[in-house]
């Protein structure tokens, strides 16, 4: 949850304090008391709402922290805002949100004995109409609101005039180069501080107790019967400021008593500035049946992030404290408590600005964004079609590849076609070639029975080397003569088996058959002529 920063502006002191809720427990991150001058902590809503419009045309429709507009008509003295900069170290101004924390005299109360409606939006019409005719005092819907007391009595608070502490959330924020800061509620100091009292206390129910802040400048009376709040006193003008002598506050709370018809106290709770020992001995003196204390703190928070000067003075900010306790609550549907957001607050921490001439241009904005919507749509539409068909030809692309790939080894055999069939061709003419000199050799052979061959050997791709055995010499030459190719490169005379032989060595041209019949019929013809 996001840490809250809730300010409780009176005066010129400025009660701060950082809180957030972690886990089950209120952790309290900050405390701190600046001396704010009060200029600096008010700021009326015709000052803010004239600020927001004297920004021009082009600038009606702005954004958060593109520009610093000051939200009032006091400039601000730098070291002032830098103190409150300075109390938040650690933090991101932006990322945090505040809570203004107000009083009498900007709140107001008004006992309502009227006619009750469960719906709270009706409730609250019905308690301005009434306030209006009580006290002739206009109330908007958005500064009102109500609660209930112990007697089921209901209570009014509005608020009227300034809002404290709002200009300096504001200039805070101009400090930081932002717009504005996020304010989700404005609460009470007396209210929020008398449920604190109720949470962190039990009480009998028949017990009074009296709640007393002792403040810089003024000083606040609560009365509790039991747990719940029975009467607020008027604020004291006294404080530790201007108190010289304490029997003016007996004086002040014997009042309140009668006024709220208190018949005695029970018990008297001390905080704020003041918690002397004198001060708690001086209540034992004159109400000597009450037990009187000083609110205590500690075991309820977590209190690990400040120092022991700060838990030790924790009562000092009481009112802070309390105010983001009963906002923690609320957000858990715990409880139930006033709260108040001004209008003009709402439109400063609105998204976008407007003014006349935003509104006048409205119709053209509407228009500019249909127009550029359909666009968008129609470009998506034809952007989707497109992806469709990318996807189709991709599947066709993926689909022709596979074919390519099948036909890729039937184009290399294609290809090799030419060169075997070449191959074949040769090898057929070849073989025709061997076929012919084989059986012209084997006719000599068998018909001379005295010359026989016994080893072939290729000695060029046209020529052969021809090793055999023959009977007679004249054989070998009229094979020579007859091949009319060889050549008798060696004889040598090897006999066998008592007969004579001779071993030889023939260089056999083979020649085609084609040729061979040419030259043949050519002879024939010179011996004709």
């Amino acid at each position: 949850m996001k840490p809250v920063v809730c300010l409780y502006c009176e005066g010129t002191d400025t009660k701060i304090a950082v809180l957030s809720k972690e886990k089950d427990k209120i952790k309290i991150h900050r405390v701190a008391s600046l001396n704010m001058p009060h200029s600096l902590q008010t700021a009326s809503k015709r000052d803010v709402i004239s600020e927001l419009d004297k920004t021009d045309t082009m600038q009606e429709i702005s954004f958060d922290s593109i520009d610093s507009i000051s939200s009032g008509a006091q400039p601000a003295e730098e070291s002032d805002i830098g103190l409150l900069q300075s109390a938040l170290y650690g933090f991101k101004p932006g990322s945090l949100q505040y809570i203004p924390i107000v009083t009498e005299p900007v709140v107001n109360y008004h006992l309502y004995e009227g006619k009750r409606d469960e719906n709270k939006k009706k409730l609250l019409q019905m308690v301005v109409a009434d306030i209006q005719s009580a006290k002739g005092i206009t109330v908007e819907d958005d500064s009102v609101d109500v609660t209930e007391l112990n007697d089921k009595t209901m209570l009014s608070l509005f608020i009227e005039g300034e809002i404290p502490c709002v200009q300096l959330i504001n200039l805070l924020a101009n400090y930081n180069k932002r717009r504005y800061l996020k304010i989700p509620t404005v609460k009470t100091a007396e209210l929020s501080l008398a449920y604190l009292i109720s949470k962190t206390n039990k009480f009998f129910p028949e017990d009074n107790t009296l709640v007393i802040y002792i403040g810089k400048e003024y000083s606040k009376l609560i009365f509790l019967e039991g747990q719940k709040l029975k009467h607020i006193g008027t604020t004291l003008d006294i404080g530790t400021k201007n108190l010289h002598t304490y029997d003016v506050y007996f004086s002040k709370i014997l009042l309140e008593m009668e006024n709220g018809g208190v018949p005695k106290l029970d018990n008297i709770m001390i905080c704020g500035e003041d918690r002397s020992e004198n001060l708690i001995l001086s209540f034992y003196g004159t109400f000597p049946e009450a037990n009187v204390s000083e609110l205590k703190m500690e075991g309820f928070f977590d209190t690990s992030s400040i120092t022991e000067e700060d838990i030790t003075n924790l009562a000092l900010y009481a009112v802070p404290i309390a105010t983001a306790v009963e906002y923690f609550d609320e957000l858990n549907k715990e409880y139930v408590g006033i709260n108040f957001l001004p209008k003009y607050i709402q439109e400063n921490q609105k998204f976008l600005q407007f003014g006349w001439h935003s509104y006048a241009l409205s119709p053209l904005l509407f228009g500019a964004a249909f127009f550029f919507t359909f666009q968008i749509l129609t470009s998506y539409r034809e952007i989707k079609d497109l992806d469709f068909e990318i996807e189709r030809l991709t599947q066709r692309q993926l689909q022709n590849q596979a074919i390519v790939q099948e036909i890729s080894p039937l184009d290399s055999r294609i290809n090799s076609f030419d060169a075997t069939q070449a191959i074949l061709d040769s090898a057929a003419i070849g073989a025709g070639i061997w076929n012919k000199n084989i059986m012209s050799v084997s006719d000599f052979i068998e018909r001379r029975r005295n010359f026989w061959l016994t080893r072939l050997e290729t000695v060029a791709p046209n020529a052969v080397k021809i090793y055999g055995y023959a009977l007679s010499r004249s054989v070998l030459t009229e094979f020579a003569q007859f091949s009319n190719s060889g050549l008798v490169n060696f004889i040598n005379y090897e006999p066998l088996r008592e007969k004579s032989a001779f071993a030889y060595t023939i260089n056999f041209m083979l020649k085609d058959p084609k040729e061979q019949s040419a030259k043949d019929s050519l002879k024939v013809d010179e011996q004709q002529n």
